[in-house]
């Protein structure tokens, strides 16, 4: 199962990057891990991002963080309230950025510095409202494979 692949303090130190970041936005970020991706990248980063009703937040502003680590697959995406405002190739750079810590197999460090890099755009576009609900919840999800 894909959660053996993290130890409770990085699970932590990675569920307290995506709340401190949504502190700062009305902005949803999750963070989906399993091992294997047999599918298009892409793909199943959409299945996921349906499975995980990241869609259906008022302001269409998730963003989810994918990762097959024994495939060695990986992608972001950002629904269509963020996709419309963070600049070109935005991420794209955030991509090959995290892709530097997965190299040396920060994976923890890799992701919390996405979420980071992406919670500060969504604050930039979609910041905190006093009455803002967080939509979705901070913990990783995980797959079976």
């Amino acid at each position: 199962m894909a959660k053996e692949l993290f130890n409770t303090q990085q699970i932590n130190y990675i569920e307290s990057a995506i709340g401190t970041a949504e502190k700062a936005t009305s902005g949803e970020i999750r963070v989906h891990i399993e091992k294997r991706c047999k599918e298009d990248v892409l793909d199943r980063a959409s299945h996921i991002f349906s499975l995980l009703e990241m869609q259906k937040t008022e302001l269409r502003n998730g963003v989810l963080f994918y990762l097959a680590t024994e495939d060695k697959q990986f992608a972001i995406l950002g629904d269509v309230g963020i996709n419309a405002v963070v600049p070109k190739g935005f991420w794209d750079e955030i991509r090959d950025n995290m892709v530097e810590f997965f190299k040396k197999g920060e994976f923890t460090e890799g992701l919390a510095y996405g979420i980071k890099a992406s919670g500060e755009q969504l604050k930039a576009h979609f910041p905190y409202q006093k009455d803002d609900v967080d939509e979705l919840p901070n913990e990783i999800s995980f797959g079976k494979k």
